[in-house]
């Protein structure tokens, strides 16, 4: 019998620093060996948001290691397509390339915990919310959901 192939899934968002982290986090997490799992963003800010590492972390998730990528990294000739782009945001959402082939694409927009004001608990509090409601969707559209 042979194993099939898990599937490839990119989140991508503006700066890929915050949101389509904690993504491929929760998704690489909660997934276990279904999905290759990916992030990206259409104007990468270079870095991984601090904020987002320490929620993270207090979920039980380590993002530490993983790093701000440019969509460009997955177009081809260089790059392999995924089989499926979630945008997390509308900014990326209209500034994804087109891929060839049958790349499917999913929106979910989730609030950038990013610009959250207020006093360092608030900011926290935003980043918490933002990385459990990222979480629930993730289980609910990927995870639960009936195979094919």
């Amino acid at each position: 019998m042979t194993a099939s192939k898990p599937l490839r899934v990119l989140f991508l968002c503006t700066g890929n620093s915050c949101r389509s982290q904690m993504a491929e986090g929760w998704l690489r997490t909660l997934g276990t060996g279904r999905f290759e799992v990916l992030s990206a963003g259409s104007k990468p800010a270079g870095y991984v948001h601090p904020r987002a590492i320490d929620v993270m972390r207090e979920a039980g998730v380590d993002i530490s290691s993983q790093r701000s990528k440019s969509i460009n990294e997955f177009l081809p000739p260089h790059g392999a397509p995924p089989d499926l782009i979630i945008s997390v945001c509308s900014g990326a959402e209209k500034e994804c390339p087109a891929f060839p082939g049958a790349t499917e694409r999913w929106h979910w927009p989730f609030d950038d915990p990013h610009y959250a004001v207020g006093d360092e608990a608030h900011k926290l509090n935003e980043f918490r919310r933002v990385r459990d409601e990222i979480r629930d969707t993730i289980r609910t559209k990927l995870i639960d959901r009936p195979t094919p």
